[in-house]
């Protein structure tokens, strides 16, 4: 009983350690570097919301409604590390379930809490408002067991077990996690607990020396080696390892789509994005025709390998993952990426650069000033637009096929759900990262088809103070859908009404500095006065594109592949 913890002196009599349960979740969550909590308030998380107003330290940002409060705390993760979310019970959990079903697909940590009715009335088990009207408090949380990495109800009794667990395996596991408090305890006494941290994760010496022996054997023989950076290490924090392993073997470095932005694009051995078939072929001869790939933390799913048209050989292929590599299709289980990565540098091999000086495809910048937006002319104007330190939020669709092809500068943070891929995520993110990052410029890029899933939270950006640049490009609808519908033509559903995207600022009652571009001229034009203009007000730039069914290259060449396989199909 008389254990000290972490969170004071422990009164012995009762065993409680002066600390409320919701001081207590707001104290581990302000040593995790959280200092703001997205959400939205309702009826059962008021004492949390009340609570955590008296507290010093941690702010509560509120949505529009839950679900884009969820993406702003899934953006705000991949800046900050970890975030947190509130929702109340049911209509509000339920209403934030696709946003944490993406943190866990992405690898995004994210703590959801969730306030639920009194504890009293769950043990009677009452009909009570935003439930099933059955008596049954834990089928939510049940809704929640699949889409997160851990569940708990937390209590009095066990916060001290339970919220320390929850934090420590969404940070392991880089995923999100729930927890569920009701209304009434969260201002009861926590009880102490003085309960030991497992210990961390660590290799298995023997397994790791035994794949390192391996990648030496195939790099004794490898004459033309590539690394492949991918989207898992991002997540796992292996940027730094990657890059000192690239400047210590000197070779050439490709990252996968959804790995874009975790290695240096500025740096002389970058070659560019892999995208399989329908990326540069510069790249994928680099990448298919080398005899050792190391792959860091590879996903391969289909809208990272041009719908399986990457190739990789795995008899020369180093696949590293956050908690084992394969050599060669042999795995070593228990071996962490971090280890391997040092191993690696430890072998010694010393390669001759990028052969020859990586072409980008949008590093030449054409098109007449007074001819109309199209994707060749615009994407290296965006490029070049871009700075050190931006955040680059692409939305999926058009801009995420785009965009993955426009060459980055330095410590750009770019943010995108290449997995998950859900239509409305980038709004919402843009503000959390915002709210994350308030010195930093933020780069808004949503189609007018995405944005209209989740245009409310411009309202937050105003009412919070953020100025994004936002570009919404109009191409009178759904533009990826009628690309990825090859078996029809001009389809009613991807059809979508018209807005005045340059009003909405206007409509949610703030100001923004707005502008609608035709030319590659005037995107220039618009683009150089919102960058004066941001420091005082958010921007919305609309891009009418001269042609609905205009996309990047990769998007072409995407659409003529699925074409040609439903031709084989129909034969």
């Amino acid at each position: 009983m008389g254990n000290m913890t972490a969170t004071g002196s422990t009164n012995q009599k009762s065993g409680t350690t002066g600390k409320s349960l919701g001081q207590y979740l707001f104290d581990c969550l302000k040593l995790e570097g959280i200092t703001e909590i997205f959400g939205v308030p309702g009826d059962y998380n008021f004492t949390l919301l009340d609570t955590l107003e008296k507290y010093n330290g941690i702010a509560f940002i509120n949505g529009r409604n839950e679900l884009n409060s969820g993406y702003a705390a899934d953006a705000y993760a991949r800046i900050k590390g970890i975030s947190a979310l509130i929702t109340t019970f049911g209509v509000g959990e339920l209403s934030a379930c696709n946003a944490i079903a993406g943190a866990n697909s992405e690898h995004i940590p994210l703590i959801h809490i969730v306030g639920s009715p009194p504890d009293k009335d769950q043990k009677e088990h009452k009909l009570m408002h935003h439930t099933l009207m059955d008596g049954n408090f834990d089928v939510f949380r049940k809704v929640y067991e699949p889409i997160t990495a851990y569940t708990a109800v937390v209590t009095p009794e066990n916060a001290e077990i339970e919220i320390p667990t929850a934090i420590r395996i969404a940070k392991e596991k880089k995923k999100p996690v729930y927890l569920v408090i009701a209304d009434d305890l969260v201002s009861k006494p926590v009880m102490a607990r003085g309960e030991p941290i497992p210990p961390k994760p660590s290799s298995n010496l023997t397994t790791l020396q035994a794949a390192a022996d391996q990648v030496r054997q195939l790099l004794d023989r490898a004459r033309k080696p590539v690394l492949l950076v991918d989207v898992n290490a991002m997540r796992f924090g292996l940027q730094t390892a990657v890059r000192q392993l690239a400047d210590a073997m000197n070779i050439p470095v490709a990252t996968m789509m959804f790995g874009k932005g975790a290695f240096d694009e500025s740096h002389p051995n970058y070659i560019g994005v892999y995208g399989g078939s329908f990326g540069s072929s510069e790249v994928q001869t680099a990448v298919e025709q080398a005899d050792c790939v190391i792959a860091v933390g590879m996903v391969w799913a289909d809208s990272n390998t041009g719908t399986y048209t990457a190739k990789l050989n795995p008899l020369v292929t180093v696949d590293i993952q956050p908690k084992m590599v394969k050599v060669g299709g042999a795995e070593f289980p228990n071996v962490l990426a971090a280890d391997m990565l040092l191993e690696l540098q430890k072998i010694g091999y010393k390669g001759s650069g990028a052969a020859g000086k990586g072409t980008f495809p949008y590093d030449q910048v054409t098109g007449e000033p007074e001819a109309p937006l199209l994707a060749s002319t615009y994407y290296p104007r965006i490029q070049r637009m871009l700075k050190e330190g931006d955040i680059v939020v692409a939305e999926t669709g058009t801009f995420y096929n785009g965009m993955a092809y426009v060459r980055l500068p330095r410590n750009v943070t770019y943010i995108t759900q290449g997995g998950w891929q859900s239509i409305g995520y980038a709004t919402p993110s843009a503000y959390g990262a915002c709210i994350a990052a308030p010195d930093r410029r933020v780069l808004l890029f949503t189609g007018d088809g995405s944005l209209q899933l989740t245009a409310q939270e411009i309202s937050s950006m105003l009412y919070y103070g953020c100025k994004p640049i936002i570009f919404v490009l109009n191409n009178d609808g759904y533009t990826i859908e009628k690309y990825l519908n090859v078996k029809t033509e001009n389809q009613r559903y991807n059809q979508i009404p018209r807005w005045s995207y340059t009003k909405l600022a206007e409509a949610f009652g703030g100001e923004a500095f707005t502008a609608t571009v035709r030319t590659n001229g005037e995107l220039e034009q618009a683009f150089a006065q919102a960058d004066q203009e941001r420091a005082g007000k958010l921007c919305i730039i609309e891009m009418i594109a001269a042609d609905p069914m205009d996309a990047p290259e990769y998007m072409k060449r995407m659409r003529n592949y699925m074409e040609e396989q439903a031709k084989k199909g129909q034969k």
